[in-house]
C-alpha cells in the first residue's frame, strides 16, 4: 500500500505531466522537484523560456499550481526553485 505522500506526489507528478506540453510549447519546461508533506508545499523548477521570463510567475500560479491543486487539494503551495 502507498503512504499518503507517495500518492499525492503521484497525483501531483501526474498534473505536472498534464499541462507540461502547453508550457513546452512556448519554449520553456516544468520539473516536479519535491512534495513537503509538513509544509504542503510542491517545488518545481522552471526551466527554458520559463527562466526570467516575466510570465512564469502567472504560469506557476494559474497553470502550474492551478492544476496540482484540481487533483492534489491538500497541497497550499506550489514554489519555483
Amino acid at each position: 500500500m502507498m503512504s499518503d505522500v507517495t500518492s499525492t506526489e503521484a497525483r501531483i507528478r501526474e498534473a505536472i505531466e498534464s499541462i507540461r506540453e502547453a508550457i513546452q510549447q512556448d519554449g520553456g519546461d516544468v520539473e516536479f522537484v519535491s512534495y513537503d508533506d509538513l509544509s504542503k508545499t510542491v517545488y518545481v523548477s522552471l526551466q527554458g523560456a520559463c527562466v526570467g521570463c516575466p510570465a512564469s510567475v502567472m504560469t506557476l500560479k494559474m497553470g502550474i499550481e492551478r492544476a496540482v491543486k484540481k487533483v492534489a487539494p491538500d497541497v497550499e503551495y506550489v514554489e519555483a526553485v
